[in-house]
C-alpha cells in the first residue's frame, strides 16, 4: 500500500471548524500552524482509499462529543436536568398513548373517546406555558422548573387511579399544564447557560428527551402491561393502572435539580439590573421592553403557525400509531411496544443528526429537508404488510419528523427577546399544539368509519410535511442568535 500523503487545505470557516473535530480524536496525526491542517489523501500509486477517508462521515458524532467536552460541569448538570425533565414529561404523555386500546376496554368505550385524554392534554398546555412561563421570567428557571416536574409527577400518579373515564379526562387535562411548563422553562434555562457554539446540536438532542420518553413509555409498556418472565421467574402484569403509577418515579429528578443546577445565569444578570435602576429608568426600560415586544408580535405569531405545523408532524405521525398497530394490523402489546423502542430510537438519532446539520446548513434548511425527506418513507410506515416493514418505516419515518423537531428549541429561543423568553417559545410550542389537539381524535374517528387507517396516516404526512417546509422557508434564519439579559 502507498505512503499516506498529506496536503495542506486552507478555507476560512469550515477547515477551522473542521481542525478542531480532528485535533480532538486524532491529536497525533495533526501538525499545523495558523490557518493550516493536514488532510490525508491517497497516494498516486495506490487505488485504495487512504484510512482516513471515512472521516467526514464520523464528523456530526465527533461535533457532538467535543461540544460537550467544552462544557463546564455547571453547565453540564443543567443540560442533564432540562434534558430529563422533558424526557420524563414524554414518559408520562405516552404511557396513556400506549394504553388507548386497554382504557377503553376497561370503560367500556372506543378509542377515539379515551384520545380525547390527548386532546384535553394538548388544550391545556398553553395555560400551563404561560403561567409556569410568567413565574419563570419573574421567579428564576430553576425552582419553577422544580415545580413543574414535581407537579406533572403527582398527577400522573393520581391517573393510575382514576375510578372512571371522567375523572381521568379532567385529570389528563391538568397534567396539560403542568407538561406545557416544562418545555419553555427548561429550554431557557439551557440556552441561557450554555454556550452560543454548538447550540444546534444541544437543540437536537434536547428536543430527543421526547423521544427517549415514548422509548421509556414503549419499554414499560412491552415488559409490564402483561407481565413476562425471566429465567424462571414470573412478573405479572401491572396494566395501565401500574403503568401510570411507575410513571410518578419522575418526581425524584426534583432532588438532582435542588442538589446539582444552578440558576440561569443570564436570569441572574437581568435580575441585577433590574434592582440597581432607578425609578425613572425603569420606566424607560420597561417602556422599550413594551415597543420590543410589540415590534416581536409578528415573529410570534409566526412561530405559532410554525409550531401548528410541527405539532400536526409529530402527533400526527404518533399518537395513533400504537391503536393502528394494534387495531388494524393486529400486533402483539409486545411487539407493539418493542416497534415504539425502535422508532424512538430512530427518532433521538434524527434530533441529533439534523440538529448538528443545522449548525452549518442553518435551521430553516435543516428543517425543510427533514421534512420533505419524510414523504417517500410513506409506504413502508403505513402500508407495510408485516411487523418489520412496519417497524422499518416508523423508525425511518420518525427519524425524519424528529429530525426537523431537533431545531426547534433553538430556533424559537434564539428567536424570542429576553423579557419573555420563558414564556414566549413555550406558548407559541403549547399555542401549536391546542389548534392541533384535535389531531388525534379526528384521525381515529375517520379511521373508524372508513376502516382505512393507512390512507389516514399517509394524508397526514403528505399535508403536513409540505405545509411544515413552506412555512419554514417563509421565516428567517437565526442561527448563532446571541442571548442576552432584561
Amino acid at each position: 500500500m502507498a505512503r499516506i500523503k498529506f496536503r495542506c487545505v486552507y478555507r476560512m470557516h469550515e477547515s477551522r471548524y473542521l481542525l478542531q473535530q480532528i485535533y480532538f480524536f486524532f491529536p497525533s496525526r495533526l501538525k499545523c500552524n495558523r490557518a493550516e491542517f493536514l488532510v490525508p489523501v491517497p497516494g498516486p500509486r495506490s487505488p485504495v482509499p487512504g484510512p482516513w477517508l471515512p472521516l467526514p462521515a464520523i464528523l456530526p458524532l465527533m461535533s457532538v462529543l467535543n461540544d460537550f467536552r467544552r462544557l463546564t460541569r455547571s453547565q453540564r448538570h443543567t443540560f442533564l436536568a432540562a434534558f430529563l425533565g422533558w424526557t420524563m414529561d414524554s414518559l408520562d404523555f405516552f404511557l396513556l398513548v400506549f394504553c388507548v386500546k386497554a382504557i377503553a376496554g376497561d370503560f367500556h368505550t372506543q378509542p377515539s373517546a379515551v384520545l380525547g385524554a390527548v386532546f384535553l392534554t394538548q388544550a391545556f398546555r398553553p395555560v400551563g406555558a404561560v403561567v409556569f412561563g410568567l413565574l419563570a421570567d419573574r421567579f428564576g428557571r430553576r425552582p419553577v422548573l422544580m415545580i413543574n416536574i414535581l407537579s406533572f409527577s403527582v398527577i400522573e400518579l393520581a391517573c393510575g387511579f382514576a375510578p372512571s373515564l371522567f375523572v381521568l379526562l379532567i385529570l389528563r387535562a391538568i397534567f396539560g399544564l403542568a407538561m406545557g411548563g416544562e418545555w419553555g422553562v427548561g429550554a431557557a434555562l439551557v440556552f441561557e447557560t450554555l454556550p452560543t457554539e454548538g447550540r444546534g446540536v444541544f437543540s437536537g438532542i434536547l428536543q430527543e428527551g421526547y423521544a427517549l420518553g415514548s422509548i421509556l413509555a414503549a419499554g414499560a409498556f412491552a415488559l409490564f402491561f402483561n407481565g413476562f418472565n425471566l429465567m424462571g421467574l414470573h412478573l405479572p402484569g401491572i396494566g395501565w393502572r401500574g403503568l401510570f403509577i411507575l410513571g410518578a418515579i419522575p418526581a425524584l429528578l426534583v432532588f438532582y435539580v435542588q442538589a446539582r443546577v444552578a440558576e440561569s445565569p443570564v436570569w441572574l444578570q437581568g435580575k441585577r439590573n433590574r434592582m440597581a435602576r432607578t425609578a425613572g429608568e425603569t420606566q424607560i426600560v420597561k417602556a422599550g421592553e413594551l415597543a420590543h415586544l410589540l415590534a416581536f408580535l409578528p415573529t410570534f405569531l409566526f412561530l405559532v403557525l410554525l409550531m401548528t405545523a410541527f405539532m400536526s408532524f409529530s402527533h400526527g405521525t404518533q399518537d395513533v400509531y400504537p391503536t393502528f398497530l394494534s387495531t388494524y394490523a393486529h400486533l402483539t402489546p409486545r411487539i407493539v411496544g418493542l416497534i415504539g423502542v425502535l422508532y424512538g430510537i430512530g427518532s433521538i438519532a434524527g434530533g441529533i443528526a439534523f440538529g448538528a446539520l443545522s449548525e452549518r446548513w442553518g435551521r430553516k434548511r435543516a428543517i425543510v429537508a427533514a421534512s420533505l425527506l419524510a414523504i417517500p418513507v410513506i409506504p413502508l410506515y403505513a402500508y407495510g404488510h408485516s411487523a418489520f416493514m412496519l417497524g422499518a418505516g416508523a423508525v425511518l419515518m420518525q427519524f425524519m419528523v424528529q429530525g426537523a423537531w431537533g431545531v426547534v428549541p433553538a430556533y424559537l429561543t434564539e428567536l424570542s427577546p429576553a423579557p419573555v423568553r420563558a414564556t414566549a417559545p413555550g406558548l407559541a410550542y403549547q399555542l401549536g399544539g391546542l389548534i392541533t389537539s384535535w389531531n388525534g381524535k379526528a384521525q381515529a374517528l375517520i379511521a373508524e368509519r372508513t376502516g382505512n387507517y393507512p390512507l389516514v396516516l399517509a394524508m397526514t404526512v403528505i399535508i403536513v410535511a409540505l405545509t411544515l417546509a413552506a412555512l419554514a422557508l417563509a421565516g428567517r434564519e437565526a442561527r448563532g442568535q446571541k442571548m442576552t439579559a432584561a
